[in-house]
């Protein structure tokens, strides 16, 4: 902040990073201590009128476009966490004068200057910031002297008008700005502003989540603070807050929640990037890649679509709508390849998804569902098939070495030396030797709990029997979330297993969930387990779960002269738990013709 007398007027000049949430709130604070007359803005003279229009739209999002003398198309964005933006709406509501006064060059070169993060101006107060950064020295170029010099004779002529003025500027202009406003006499800059097809229009949904300066969900929340006075805002609380709101959409969809530990995971991996870029806070992207790195793929997913969610848009803006990429405002990128259901993305501190066939308007997809006729997907019958084999094998190994027996040798090897044995009694000089019969049996069904359901709200409402299309596939009872909760392609819904039954052969079994003869069992686990029992035509079970079988479940077994296998859930890899668990579910056989578009590869 500057203060100057010029004559009998003070102007205070703000000093600014334009596209922070920081600045933009505190520039508000200092505008309504001010009270000036009149509020100077660093935006081209020209573009006044549908600034303004702007302005007035607000929360809704706009764009200013125009094509400069040498015909390039600009783009100027209208958003609320902007501080020229924040500073011009702020003096409209107050009934304060408002003056846009830079000139537009084409050109212009964009540079980085390192100024301190401006999470700074949070913890120690604007006025603090702007002390300091101020007293590094910013290299000018010939076309900043051009501008800083129409700024300057602007804001000396509204000095003649109003008494008191208030001028946003970028922080490098502040200090020579300051200079040139000190001097007597101010040379007139030759500029000659030459603009066509100047018009203002409706900024999309999918190019707001795209080119905005802060996060679409961070200018949300900027706004309603903003509406009921809670400003300033904590750039670490908002991260908080758009961690939890991506939690609960991963739950929703996946019926999965962060643990404690990957939840630190996010907060240390966010924080480590941020100080290897030699900043305090991380930017979007940065958070984006700590959600991938503490939840896998899809939480990096949701987190985006959180993150890019602006909740102040319409379908019906009252002008025509323009959707912006990156490439429109020739801004830098940096490409990431995420290893499932995002694909190869254009970045400038964000991330951007490119969607094969995407909705023309939200819950399109969801709203054609109708799930008269429904079939699963091929791929993922075969991965769940290949899962109950597996499980199979890993229970008949548990078997095998409880019988395996280890004794010195007499007479016979038997089955092979036992090498361990043998180096651990080496200094008796015997010799072990091993017996390991094979499983007298083997396994005929599969039941895996991932969660029991109890309690008076039921997650997983949905109950099925399907049988198996094939001889090589098995028939099959689970319960899990409903079809048509979760849409993401045409005729495709994804669902979340909550708890199934394998049995074989195929196209033996009864509709498990109404059969009466299971009516004894407590609990839908329970349940699946005694039907898995009665179907199995061989003489072991398998019981994947958090908790053993319960005793009825056991009695049940015995009486039938079966016995169930126990394998913890904690046993097998957690990411391969969760490509099992989430399945889909299409509407009729020729949806399987397209859903590899939309069902990322595993």
């Amino acid at each position: 902040m500057l203060d100057l007398k010029l004559g009998q007027t003070l102007i205070r000049l703000l000093p600014v990073l334009h596209g922070r949430l920081e600045f933009a709130q505190a520039v508000k604070g200092e505008l309504e201590e001010f009270a000036p007359e009149v509020v100077a803005l660093e935006l081209p003279t020209f573009l006044e009128e549908p600034f303004r229009r702007a302005l007035r739209r607000l929360p809704l999002l706009s764009v200013i476009a125009f094509r400069d003398a040498e015909g390039t198309e600009v783009y100027l964005v209208v958003e609320p966490a902007e501080a020229l933006v924040e500073a011009g709406r702020t003096a409209l509501e107050r009934g304060w004068a408002l003056s846009l006064i830079d000139a537009a060059l084409p050109d212009y070169p964009e540079r980085m200057e390192p100024f301190p993060d401006a999470y700074l101006v949070f913890r120690l107060g604007y006025r603090g910031y702007v002390e300091e950064a101020l007293k590094g020295d910013f290299p000018a170029s010939e076309a900043d002297h051009l501008r800083e010099l129409f700024m300057a004779r602007k804001i000396r002529g509204l000095a003649r008008r109003f008494s008191r003025i208030a001028v946003v500027c970028g922080l490098s202009h502040a200090r020579r700005l300051a200079r040139l406003l000190a001097q007597r006499d101010l040379p007139r800059p030759f500029l000659r502003t030459q603009v066509q097809g100047l018009a203002l229009f409706h900024l999309g949904a999918e190019g707001s989540r795209e080119v905005l300066s802060e996060p679409p969900f961070f200018q949300g929340l900027y706004e309603e603070a903003r509406r009921e006075g809670r400003l300033p805002l904590d750039r670490l609380h908002l991260q908080e807050r758009l961690l939890a709101e991506a939690e609960k959409a991963f739950e929703r969809e996946f019926r999965e929640r962060l643990s404690p530990q990957a939840r630190r995971v996010f907060r240390q991996f966010a924080r480590n990037q941020a100080l290897l870029s030699a900043r305090l806070t991380p930017d979007f992207y940065q958070l984006v890649v700590a959600a991938r790195g503490a939840g896998g793929d899809d939480f990096a997913w949701h987190f985006w679509e959180v993150g890019t969610r602006y909740p102040y848009q319409t379908e019906t803006p009252e002008i025509m709508s323009l959707d912006l990429r990156l490439e429109d405002l020739q801004r830098p990128h940096r490409k990431v390849r995420f290893l499932k259901r995002l694909h190869p993305l254009h970045l400038r501190r964000r991330l951007v998804p490119l969607r094969r066939r995407p909705e023309r308007r939200p819950g399109e997809f969801k709203a054609a569902w109708k799930g008269e006729v429904i079939c699963s997907f091929p791929p993922e019958d075969l991965v769940i098939e290949n899962f109950g084999r597996e499980v199979m094998r890993r229970a008949l190994r548990v078997i095998s070495e409880e019988l395996r027996r280890v004794e010195p040798f007499l007479a016979s090897l038997k089955d092979g030396l036992d090498l361990r044995e043998t180096i651990r009694h080496w200094p008796e000089g015997r010799l072990y030797v091993v017996e390991a019969p094979a499983a007298p049996g083997r396994a005929g069904s599969v039941v895996v709990i991932f969660e029991e359901d109890e309690g008076p709200q039921e997650k997983y409402p949905w109950k099925l029997t399907w049988h198996g299309e094939h001889v090589e596939e098995s028939d099959m009872a689970f319960y899990a979330t409903p079809p048509g909760e979760v849409v993401i392609g045409p005729g495709i819904s994804r669902c979340v297993y909550g708890g199934f039954m394998l049995t074989y052969p195929p196209m033996r079994v009864y509709e498990v969930w109404s059969d009466p003869y299971f009516d004894f069992a407590r609990t839908k686990a329970e349940r699946l387990l005694v039907a898995a029992i009665d179907y199995s035509l061989e003489r072991y079970v398998v019981y994947v779960a958090r908790r053993p079988p319960s005793a009825l479940a056991k009695q049940f077994a015995a009486r039938q002269g079966k016995k169930v296998i126990y394998l913890p859930l904690g046993s097998f890899s957690s990411l391969h738990l969760r490509r099992i668990r989430v399945f889909h579910v299409l509407e009729g056989y020729h949806v399987r013709a397209y859903a590899h578009e939309y069902i990322g590869k595993s």
